[in-house]
């Protein structure tokens, strides 16, 4: 069954993901939070699935991120802070780590905890009505050191320093020029785009797809800890696979190719 909230669905190659409560803004619960990396993990292990796609319910926003009415609760005090902050890094780490490329498309508001689960996919997709901000000192909250690592090594520590010490918004122009966005489209032509982005990935050959997933999945390690061994063993089983064969024979006789992941 679905986690509150969260939307969980496939059609054809892709699974899609969206965060659904438009009374506030998209913003995520805790048991959002705490519910994600299990829908993350039903996407990695159904076979048909290619590629994850992200998004918030209506056009309004994203995510608004973390839902503060909450707040006085379930995250007022140090050790329930701890706990609150745990699930939402569990959550941002099961995408970052999933085996299938995570694609986030932003309509709309994409604040706070909106922001990290966008930069924790590997692909980010704007319409000309995304907005992105990190409210952390507005609000008092402290952004905890994965956090800042994660925005870091997606925009640098100038860009990352004048985003949360400014705690300003930024647009879809903005957003594409820092990188936090690497695709920036028309409002109305937005949703197609993302359409055929999602498409054309999952038409890809999956063995590949998963090869270059786990390669990023590493580069994202420290030095030390990088299992090379097991990129270089996915990327020989490509080379062994149908697949392959299939590409090949595909691109001589100027067709389509149609990959089975074997």
């Amino acid at each position: 069954m679905d986690a509150p909230s969260l939307r969980y669905r496939t059609t054809g190659p892709v699974a899609r993901l969206t965060i659904d409560n438009p009374a506030r803004r998209n913003a995520m619960t805790l048991d959002m939070w705490a519910a994600l990396p299990d829908l993350v993990r039903r996407a990695e292990a159904d076979p048909e699935v290619r590629v994850i796609l992200l998004r918030g319910a209506g056009d309004v926003a994203f995510c608004a991120g973390a839902d503060i009415s909450q707040f006085s609760e379930k995250r007022s005090g140090e050790a329930e802070g701890r706990v609150y902050d745990a699930a939402v890094e569990a959550a941002q780490a099961a995408l970052s780590a999933a085996g299938k490329p995570t694609v986030a498309y932003v309509r709309g508001a994409c604040f706070g905890g909106g922001v990290g689960i966008a930069l924790s996919c590997d692909l980010r997709v704007a319409a000309a009505d995304a907005r992105f901000r990190i409210p952390a000192a507005r609000l008092g909250l402290g952004y905890t050191f994965s956090n800042v690592e994660l925005v870091t090594a997606r925009l640098g520590a100038s860009a990352t320093a004048d985003l949360l010490f400014t705690a300003r918004t930024v647009d879809a122009e903005e957003a594409l020029r820092l990188g936090l966005v690497g695709r920036r489209f028309g409002a109305e032509e937005a949703d197609a785009a993302v359409e055929d982005l999602v498409t054309a990935i999952g038409g890809n050959a999956p063995l590949t797809l998963r090869a270059v997933k786990r390669a990023l999945v590493e580069l994202a390690r420290p030095a030390a800890e990088r299992d090379t061994a097991a990129v270089d063993a996915l990327v020989r089983a490509c080379l062994g696979s149908d697949d392959y064969r299939e590409g090949q024979a595909a691109f001589k006789e100027k067709r389509e190719p149609s990959f089975r992941g074997v």
